[in-house]
Formats: structure tokens, C-alpha cells, sequence
């Protein structure tokens, strides 16, 4: 099995908690993000599923991304139907804190940087009129 099928939750037509149950029990054995997925009728469910998470059981988890798609499925008398799809990605707050301060941090550096370098310049620029 994958990394990403051990971190995903297929919603069906089984009730709701469920599906709540597997994605608590999911963050409970350490995975930092849970993709919770659906098609058709159950993409309520879904929707369902990860606010309760949010809200009842995991009160530090966020939405991450919010995939919807449009997929093709072959029916049983032949012809080629489209079913919406969603994937809901959800994540603990503490990593997405990180890294939205790890991109600060590296924001911040690449600033730095290029102020160094016109630092820079215009050093070059006044020692090259002190020698004209």
C-alpha cells in the first residue's frame, strides 16, 4: 500500500462518523494529513465528514486544499458517464504554521539578500568616485 492510500479516506454510502472515526483515528497514529476523498452523491458526505473532524474531534486540523474534478465513469450498460469528484486535504495547524513561517523566514533572507547586494553597489559606486 502507498503512503497516500494509508492516508486517505474514501467516503461512500456507510454512515458519516464512520468516516469521521477513520480520519481521527488516521491523525491519531501520527499522519500529519488526511486526504478525505468522494464522488457523486457522497461529496456532501465528505464535506460532512471533514467539518465534523474540524470541528468535534481535532480542533487543531485545517483544510489544506480543496481538489474538484470531473471524472468519467463507465456505467454497466456501456455508456460513458461524468461524476464530480472532490478531495479534501486536511492538516494539522502546528505544520501548516511551520511552514507558512519557514516561507516568511525565506522571504525575509531573500530580502536581506538583495539589500546586501545594493548595499553593495553602492559601495563600489562611492569608492569608484573617490578614486575619479
Amino acid at each position: 500500500m502507498t503512503d497516500e492510500n494509508e492516508n486517505t479516506v474514501f467516503v461512500g454510502k456507510k454512515p458519516t462518523m464512520n468516516y469521521v472515526l477513520a480520519v481521527v483515528t488516521q491523525f491519531n497514529s501520527g499522519s500529519p494529513e488526511i486526504i478525505i476523498k468522494a464522488r457523486g452523491r457522497a461529496i456532501s458526505r465528505a464535506v460532512d465528514v471533514a467539518e465534523i473532524v474540524r470541528h468535534r474531534f481535532v480542533s487543531d486540523a485545517t483544510i489544506r486544499d480543496i481538489i474538484i474534478d470531473t471524472e468519467p465513469l463507465t456505467t454497466e450498460e456501456g455508456p460513458t458517464v461524468n461524476v464530480s469528484s472532490i478531495e479534501i486535504i486536511l492538516g494539522k495547524k502546528e505544520k501548516v504554521e511551520m511552514e507558512e513561517k519557514v516561507e516568511k523566514d525565506e522571504e525575509v533572507e531573500m530580502e536581506e539578500k538583495v539589500e546586501m547586494e545594493e548595499n553593495m553597489e553602492k559601495e563600489e559606486d562611492v569608492e569608484k568616485e573617490e578614486e575619479e
